[in-house]
C-alpha cells in the first residue's frame, strides 16, 4: 500500500484560501456578465396616451386643490378590444400598488 503524502496545516489552508478566491472571482465574473436586458419600450396607443394625459390633468388638480394629489385610476376594456391600458398606466406612473 503507497504511503499517504502528508500536507500541513498551513498548506490546507492556503489551499483553501486559493481555491475560495478562485470561486469568488468566477461568482463576480459571472454576475458581471448576466446583466439582465432591458425590455424595448413599446409605443403607446393613442387612446392610453389621451388617458394618461387626463389622469395627470386630474392629478394636478388634486394638487392644487390640496387634496394631497392622489387620485383613484381604472384600466378599462372598451367592446371589442384587448386593450385596457392597464400596462402603460403601471409603466407611467411607476407601478406602485
Amino acid at each position: 500500500m503507497p504511503k499517504p503524502i502528508r500536507m500541513s496545516r498551513r498548506m490546507w489552508g492556503a489551499a483553501w484560501a486559493v481555491l475560495c478566491a478562485a470561486g469568488l472571482a468566477a461568482t463576480a465574473g459571472l454576475n458581471a456578465s448576466s446583466v439582465p436586458d432591458q425590455r424595448p419600450e413599446k409605443p403607446v396607443s393613442a387612446e392610453c396616451a389621451e388617458y394618461i394625459a387626463d389622469i395627470e390633468m386630474r392629478l394636478a388638480e388634486a394638487r392644487r386643490e390640496g387634496g394631497g394629489g392622489d387620485v383613484l385610476a381604472f384600466s378599462r376594456v372598451q367592446a371589442g378590444t384587448g386593450s385596457d391600458c392597464g400596462e402603460e398606466l403601471r409603466n407611467h406612473f411607476g407601478g406602485a400598488r
